[in-house]
């Protein structure tokens, strides 16, 4: 999960204060802070701290100082680097500091927060934590997943609690894996026409990627994208040829929609064949009759089953590949999510009993 630092300042209300360090031994792993008193308070409440004061467990510097840098090395204490990024010239320092081998880089990109933020990932990532300086939930959005990639974490600088969770969730919604397994197929069957879901989303998607959708809302079928090439038809590796209207599909912060609530804009989870999640938005939903075909599967005792449009083009994830759909024989095994209790509204619901046929 990338690392979420809070950057407590000086000179906020005592009532604000408290409140902070409360959600900070919540939600945060390490609040910075340039104030003794604070410093003291944090560590009662075993807070990990980083501060250019000696008791914190990671040492902060806000200048390139190779005589301290070396000095604080020899001492063993890990060190962080803050770093205004105005200009190419401040890019230079980030790449002098992972020269340095500091262990954590903290930048803060006052007026262009994209572009500068982009260079500076490809050119340290894996090399040490970056982490980059934000002001809001939607800011450290995008910073976790500017160049793919995306920062290693990312510092909010607020006063309020409120931001604090909300920039946790987008911070775990960005981390998210989730396990799937394999269930076996015991029947397909052909049925009527149907109104038909094709979700092109905003994301290009790769071999075994796809999005999660399924009649039970406990069991969702890993529908691949269509990246496979074809004699026949071009690929559309944005598209994720879902199901009819009603099914459910996997959508943001692990909750559930019906198929038929998508629209452009919306957030949809893509999922790996090993669990990974990253979320896109829906570009767009297009919804047409289409020929339908039951699949029928179990795993361990409990029947699971979607219903997909009958074409070659449609494919359901395996630990190996993929398998179109026209093509599935009893016994087969096709990745699925399982999981217990109910939902109210695509929100799970631990000790609701649903049962969905």
């Amino acid at each position: 999960m990338k690392e979420f630092w809070l950057n407590i300042q000086k000179g906020l209300p005592s009532k604000n204060l408290d409140e902070l360090i409360q959600a900070s031994s919540k939600y945060c792993d390490i609040v910075l802070t340039d104030d003794e008193e604070l410093l003291t308070k944090l560590h009662k409440n075993k807070i990990k701290t980083c501060s250019k004061f000696e008791s914190s467990e990671i040492a902060l510097l806000d200048k390139l100082d190779e005589d301290l840098f070396a000095d604080f090395k020899k001492s063993g204490k890990k060190i962080a680097i803050r770093i205004e990024i105005k200009d190419r010239k401040d890019e230079e320092l980030v790449i002098k500091a992972v020269d340095l081998l500091a262990d954590y880089i903290l930048i803060s990109c006052k007026d262009w927060k994209i572009i500068p933020l982009e260079n500076i990932i490809a050119q340290v990532h894996g090399k040490c934590v970056l982490i980059a300086e934000v002001s809001s939930p939607e800011e450290a959005d995008v910073a976790l997943k500017t160049l793919e990639l995306g920062a290693d974490g990312i510092m909010l600088v607020t006063s309020n609690t409120d931001g604090v969770s909300k920039t946790y969730s987008v911070i775990k919604e960005s981390s998210t894996e989730i396990e799937l397994t394999d269930a076996e197929v015991i029947d397909t069957k052909t049925i009527s026409m149907g109104a038909r879901v094709c979700i092109d989303s905003c994301d290009l998607m790769k071999e075994g990627e796809g999005m999660l959708v399924g009649s039970q809302s406990s069991a969702l079928f890993l529908i691949e994208s269509e990246t496979h090439e074809s004699p026949y038809v071009e690929t559309r590796p944005f598209r994720v040829n879902a199901g009819p209207v009603s099914l459910y599909i996997l959508s943001s912060d692990n909750k559930t929609k019906y198929l038929s609530e998508l629209k452009a804009g919306d957030e949809v989870a893509i999922v790996t064949r090993d669990g990974n999640v990253r979320l896109s938005n829906v570009g767009r939903v297009k919804i047409e009759l289409r020929p339908l075909l039951l699949i029928e599967a179990k795993k361990d005792n409990k029947m699971i089953k979607t219903i997909v449009q009958n074409a070659e083009t449609i494919r359901v994830v395996t630990d190996d590949g993929s398998k179109s759909v026209t093509d599935l024989k009893k016994g087969d095994k096709v990745k699925v999510r399982i999981e217990e209790g109910g939902r109210h509204f695509g929100t799970k619901v631990d000790e609701e009993m649903v049962i969905e046929r």
